[in-house]
């Protein structure tokens, strides 16, 4: 049996599990206090009764002086009916003569509790019969010149215990019913307070489910002065502080966003007359010596990669800014990949396997930012030959682009969608910007679908899902 695991139960186990330990206890020291007293009680009554008789015997016992009469069978029988009463049992010894007034007699007195009758009057519990009986016996001295002497006469009386028994079995059903009782408002008690303990647990536990859902206001009552306030008050102020860092944070990355864009938008201006003095240097170096030949060249590649990083930067900002939309039409997919590879001077390096008849509705300028930048990124880091494959499945697009060179480091694979990450240190002053794989991340997320990669032997397989629609 598997031992409770939740808190409620435990208290409640726990608490059930004290209150039956004291009830025993209580119960068992009650028991045997009670007993002790009852059975004191009926051992002091019926010394007391034959020491009392005893005491009053008016017949000559023992050693017989001038003109004392021996004791009769009538003496002994007058004795036994004194000491006598209902269910009790009285055996008499008087040198040979024996008298019993009832079932029992001598034999069934101990030898043990005869020896010590002689020093005066003792007792002893045994079952007699299958009855408990408590036997009670002593020896009639006489005065003598020289101090008490021996009588001879000894009595033995057997006192039922029945009463005291039915008493005692009467206290212990009395106990185990209160015993019951007590547990059952023990579990009573338990359960009311395992509640009463366990709700500002669970508040605490709601409000920091809320919390971690990002309700950053989320507060908790404080009552009273206790530990659970404490907890509660505690975790008012760190929620505050969160609230406050993320709110900081917030603002931070907003500021952040709102300059990559402006700066972004801002360069476009430069960045135009920029191009178009490139395009005159580039008809003109031609014409141009080796090394200024070369100086021109080395310019309009960064010309070309500024404008890239720019272009990216403003879909990034878009995204971010929350204003990307979609412009979703029926869109002929092998058409599609074929346009964005011949618009690219790619269709020579890429073998396309797609369906002339997949048609998927999609937002075309956004699935050709993603067959670009999957296709480019195998073009410029993978090896051939590259792939590209679509397949219409039961509730969505599947797209494939596969490489066939070295493949992307195992340690990089987690974070090839991660902003500005360039696989390697040589790819540090690579062409790219290192935030193509990012924006196609963006744009099928966009359509609402997935995007995978995985390593291959050789090469690198990136997959797309986009749902239907």
């Amino acid at each position: 049996m598997r031992a409770p695991t939740g808190l409620r139960a435990r208290l409640i186990l726990t608490f059930t599990l004290v209150a039956v330990a004291a009830s025993v206890l209580v119960a068992t020291i009650g028991y045997e206090l009670a007993k002790a007293a009852l059975v004191n009680r009926a051992e002091e009554t019926a010394v007391d009764l034959v020491t009392r008789e005893l005491r009053q015997v008016t017949f000559a016992v023992g050693t017989l002086r001038q003109g004392e009469r021996a004791p009769e069978a009538k003496d002994l029988q007058n004795l036994a009916a004194a000491l006598n009463a209902k269910g009790r049992t009285v055996a008499i010894e008087y040198g040979q003569v024996t008298y019993s007034d009832g079932p029992l007699s001598l034999s069934d007195v101990p030898h043990e509790l005869q020896g010590r009758a002689r020093g005066g009057v003792v007792k002893q519990r045994k079952v007699v019969g299958g009855r408990l009986m408590l036997i009670v016996g002593a020896e009639v001295y006489r005065k003598g010149g020289s101090g008490p002497e021996a009588g001879g006469l000894r009595a033995f009386v057997f006192f039922p215990l029945a009463g005291e028994e039915r008493q005692l079995a009467d206290l212990r059903g009395r106990l185990v019913q209160g015993g019951a009782a007590i547990v059952v408002i023990a579990l009573g008690v338990a359960l009311v307070s395992a509640r009463s303990v366990l709700l500002p647990v669970r508040r605490l536990s709601a409000a920091a489910q809320a919390l971690g859902e990002g309700r950053l206001d989320t507060r908790l009552p404080v009552h009273g002065q206790d530990e659970l306030a404490g907890l509660s008050a505690r975790f008012n102020d760190a929620a505050a502080a969160l609230e406050l860092s993320v709110a900081e944070l917030r603002a931070l990355e907003a500021m952040s966003r709102r300059f990559v864009a402006d700066v972004s938008h801002e360069l476009r201006t430069p960045l135009t007359a920029m191009t178009a003095v490139a395009d005159m240097l580039s008809d003109e170096a031609e014409r141009l010596p080796r090394e200024p030949a070369e100086a021109v060249r080395l310019v309009l590649s960064e010309i070309d990669r500024l404008r890239h990083l720019v272009e990216h930067l403003i879909e990034v900002s878009r995204f971010d800014a929350g204003t990307a939309t979609l412009n979703v039409e029926a869109v002929n997919v092998g058409e599609a990949v074929h346009d964005s590879l011949e618009t690219r001077g790619w269709s020579e390096q890429v073998e396309v396997r797609v369906s002339g008849e997949l048609v998927a509705e999609l937002d075309p300028r956004r699935f050709d930012v993603i067959v670009s930048n999957l296709v480019g990124n195998a073009l410029k880091h993978g090896g051939p030959p590259v792939r590209v494959t679509a397949r219409g499945t039961a509730n969505g697009l599947e797209v494939k682009v596969r490489d066939h060179g070295e493949g992307i480091p195992a340690e990089a694979l987690p974070h090839v969608f991660d902003r500005f990450f360039k696989a390697g240190a040589g790819r540090s002053r690579s062409h790219g910007s290192g935030l193509g794989l990012a924006i196609t991340r963006a744009n099928v997320l966009l359509h609402g679908g997935t995007i995978s990669v995985r390593p291959q032997s050789p090469g690198t397989l990136f997959t797309v899902w986009l749902p239907l629609r």
